[in-house]
């Protein structure tokens, strides 16, 4: 039986832009740093280390499919991924590695490095070309260092909180303190709409250099925003967002404008 994802994680492919109440909220936690904890900074070095923390405490907590399980439906995920996603586990010079959680939740994302991790539920409603183009979407914001920048900010914000008024404080400090809450925001880091779109695109181009049809970018937009008519009413309200038809329409745009091109 499937679970709910144990912790909270907002899909970046789902969920376009900045919540308003969460931006606001991350930019005063961040400005916060500024002055109560300036001796606080975050390096590449520890981004890389807090992305790898945060994701091993997010496998051990949650149901993760493989390809040796003895439960055929667990089996049967990690097979599909397996097939799907291994022959660009490598690409564009990344190091990607990637695993599926088994639960009812119809999420995916990427960390800056390079774990990818997609749901069951979400494998559910997409065809194969269709989880690619999601995945494609994930990687492109770890390429775009999307994510990097990301995990800067949440972790600026979780030292404003944990060390305000003090003239100390590090990365290794909150990744002892509590590293289950801080995987909760790393992991569901949001990203801007520029950010979005700029994604999307890279999963576009994605596709089509590895000869996939960009098309299906389209479609599983379309399935997020709650047009597939197989789509059950549990994926249309976890997943339903008015963005998903503009970015499915964008993307259809720029496909009928590269085909005019080759023309």
């Amino acid at each position: 039986m499937r679970k709910t994802l144990l912790t909270f994680s907002l899909a970046c492919f789902v969920i376009a832009g900045f919540n308003a109440q969460i931006l606001n909220k991350m930019k005063t936690k961040v400005d916060a740093a500024a002055s109560a904890v300036k001796a606080f900074t975050v390096t590449d070095a520890e981004i890389a280390e807090a992305a790898s923390k945060s994701v091993k405490w997010m496998d051990e907590n949650n149901p993760v499919c493989t390809t040796k399980d003895k439960d055929k439906k667990k089996k049967a995920y990690a097979d599909r991924l397996e097939k799907i996603f291994s022959p660009y586990k490598n690409y564009d010079g990344l190091n990607l590695n990637y695993k599926v959680y088994y639960v009812t939740d119809i999420n995916a994302f990427a960390c800056p490095d390079g774990s990818v991790r997609v749901f069951s539920s979400l494998m559910d409603i997409m065809t194969d070309d269709e989880l690619l183009g999601i995945i494609g979407h994930e990687i492109g914001h770890v390429k775009l260092e999307h994510s990097k920048k990301a995990y800067k900010q949440a972790l600026l914000a979780e030292g404003a909180t944990k060390f305000a008024g003090s003239s100390s404080g590090t990365v290794s400090d909150l990744l002892k303190s509590d590293i289950g809450n801080l995987a909760v925001n790393l992991t569901g880091a949001q990203f801007s709409q520029s950010q979005e779109s700029a994604a999307d695109g890279y999963s576009y181009e994605f596709l089509v250099a590895n000869g996939k049809d960009p098309q299906a970018l389209v479609s599983a937009f379309n399935k997020l925003a709650g047009d597939g008519e197989t789509q059950s009413f549990t994926a249309k309200m976890l997943s339903s967002h008015p963005d998903s038809a503009k970015r499915a329409k964008k993307i259809e745009e720029r496909i009928k404008k590269d085909a005019k091109k080759k023309k």
